[in-house]
């Protein structure tokens, strides 16, 4: 059995080596895009994040979440896709401040199918878009009712 002691030494070695190699938390942000978690509709998030056309829906961007969340501090939402040349996947709630919740880098290697929580203040309409590698933005919706808000009061 360790002792904190023992745990501690070891997490300074780990945050030595992370920062050696360029992989510490503080530079986690240069993936960060301001414009897409500022946009307020889905073809502005989806034009910052590198989509070049209006989104259209499509049944194979699949979007799952309860119809009536009892509390909006943690709805489960996923999204998926089965469609080939799918770049990212993006989970957005129209109503909330910052209408990006999520956005999921999606390669060959990867299989499109992701899951978070999100805060929702209100009842809203809930997107899943896919970019394309094309830039074709296809997107399916949801409509989510909140019973008791997270976002704030």
């Amino acid at each position: 059995m360790q002792n904190r002691r023992e745990s501690l030494k070891q997490g300074a070695v780990l945050a030595g080596l992370l920062a050696g190699t360029g992989m510490f938390p503080q530079f986690a942000h240069a993936a960060w895009n301001a414009k897409a978690f500022e946009a307020k509709t889905v073809a502005d998030a989806a034009k910052a994040l590198g989509g070049t056309s209006a989104p259209v829906e499509n049944a194979g961007v699949v979007l799952t979440g309860p119809d009536i969340a009892e509390n909006g501090a943690v709805v489960p939402l996923a999204v998926s896709s089965t469609l080939p040349g799918v770049k990212q996947l993006l989970v957005l709630v129209e109503k909330n401040p910052n209408a990006l919740v999520a956005t999921f880098n999606v390669t060959d290697a990867v299989e499109a199918n992701f899951s978070t929580r999100a805060k929702m203040g209100q009842s809203s309409d809930v997107y899943a878009v896919a970019i394309m590698n094309d830039g074709r933005t296809l997107f399916s919706k949801k409509e989510v009712k909140v019973t008791l808000g997270g976002c704030g009061g």
